[in-house]
């Protein structure tokens, strides 16, 4: 990874730049600003996403009259953000890289016009030597629609930006296969093909939302679509550098990423399974046809057995077997009520059209 010219997404989470009065610790700031700015001096554009707006927020924010837990953590986001970015601002500014502030939504990936218009907004900032730094707009989203956490935000990010890299730093030194407070455990440095689900702790931090389990099913999702993925602890010395510089001996558990590189459209849909509006239940011979290694196929009508939700055309729809396993999602190309008259009929027009389907890899 020592080479020139990469895109890296680097995630921070919370606990990695808040002390344990939820105010942020300046000096680790000022640390990993000091390796990002490294990076660009090397050659490389940086994308930021930044945790860390809630807790520092929380630190400043004392409540006059009580308030609902979810008006609380909008304010102390809309509180926090400032004083987050207003640091990053400074740390930046002192090695003259300017950066820009990118707040977003889940609903901003849903629409693949909003996300096409993001993605090329942020493209602009890389090229123009800027450094986004990305957070979600706690104070606007409504909670069923929040990402999991920030860890799924990064994946995002990083897939749509076609980042070389992605960096998923906490407080812990990567995936052990014990107990991380158990002496005898051991960091896995290298996550292929094998089940982590035994080594896994599901509980989330005491500042984030995100846990382990959160982590692991980004890295996969996002190393299946050709990226290296690390997950690392960004509390260590130097860690960012050791890690894109390929520093022998550096602390981490590396996701190897896919030979396949995926369509942008075929990315998007990767990231894209909360979104589905309603799910086609296929037939043996569909799934045979859409599973076959050797050849490319769309889902037909004639595959289709039945229906579950509404959903109206270009919606996101998931697949699955009559057995009850998911094979993937895609866009349809028909709305609920016009396909269930031509379920099981000979349609030369496809349901979901190859390019716009997304097959689960362990199918």
């Amino acid at each position: 990874m020592g080479s020139k010219g990469k895109r890296i997404a680097i995630k921070i989470g919370s606990n990695v730049i808040s002390r344990k009065d939820g105010k942020l610790n300046l000096a680790q700031m000022a640390h990993l600003v000091d390796q990002m700015t490294t990076l660009m001096q090397q050659g490389h554009e940086v994308v930021l996403i930044s945790s860390g707006a809630v807790a520092a927020g929380r630190g400043e924010f004392k409540p006059v009259k009580k308030t609902d837990i979810v008006i609380y953590k909008q304010i102390c986001s809309a509180i926090g953000q400032v004083r987050l970015m207003n640091r990053y601002y400074d740390y930046f500014g002192t090695y003259d890289v300017q950066c820009a502030q990118v707040l977003t939504t889940k609903e901003s990936f849903a629409d693949r016009q909003h996300y096409l218009n993001m993605k090329s907004s942020m493209n602009a900032m890389l090229e123009q030597g800027i450094l986004p730094i990305v957070n979600e707009n706690d104070t606007i989203a409504i909670t069923e629609l929040m990402f999991t956490d920030n860890d799924e935000l990064a994946g995002l990010m990083a897939t749509m930006l076609d980042c070389d890299s992605l960096l998923l730093l906490s407080n812990i030194d990567g995936i052990f296969d014990g107990h991380p407070e158990d002496a005898e455990s051991r960091v896995i440095p290298e996550v292929d093909e094998q089940d982590l689900s035994p080594f896994v702790q599901s509980e989330g931090s005491s500042l984030g939302r995100g846990g382990m389990q959160s982590k692991i099913s980004t890295a996969k999702k996002t190393a299946d679509q050709g990226i290296d993925v690390f997950i690392a602890n960004g509390t260590r010395q130097d860690i960012i550098t050791d890690l894109i510089n390929g520093k022998e001996d550096t602390i981490s558990t590396h996701f190897v990423p896919s030979e396949k590189k995926s369509k942008s459209i075929k990315k998007w849909l990767a990231h894209s399974k909360s979104f589905v509006k309603g799910r086609v239940i296929i037939n043996q011979g569909a799934r045979d046809a859409l599973l076959n290694e050797h050849q490319a196929n769309s889902l037909l009508c004639v595959g289709i057995t039945a229906i579950e939700g509404a959903f109206q055309k270009a919606d996101l729809v998931e697949i699955f077997t009559e057995d009850g396993d998911l094979i993937g999602l895609g866009k349809a190309q028909y709305e609920s009520e016009k396909l269930k008259p031509m379920l099981g009929s000979p349609q030369k027009k496809p349901f979901i059209h190859y390019d716009y389907l997304h097959l689960e890899t362990n199918s």
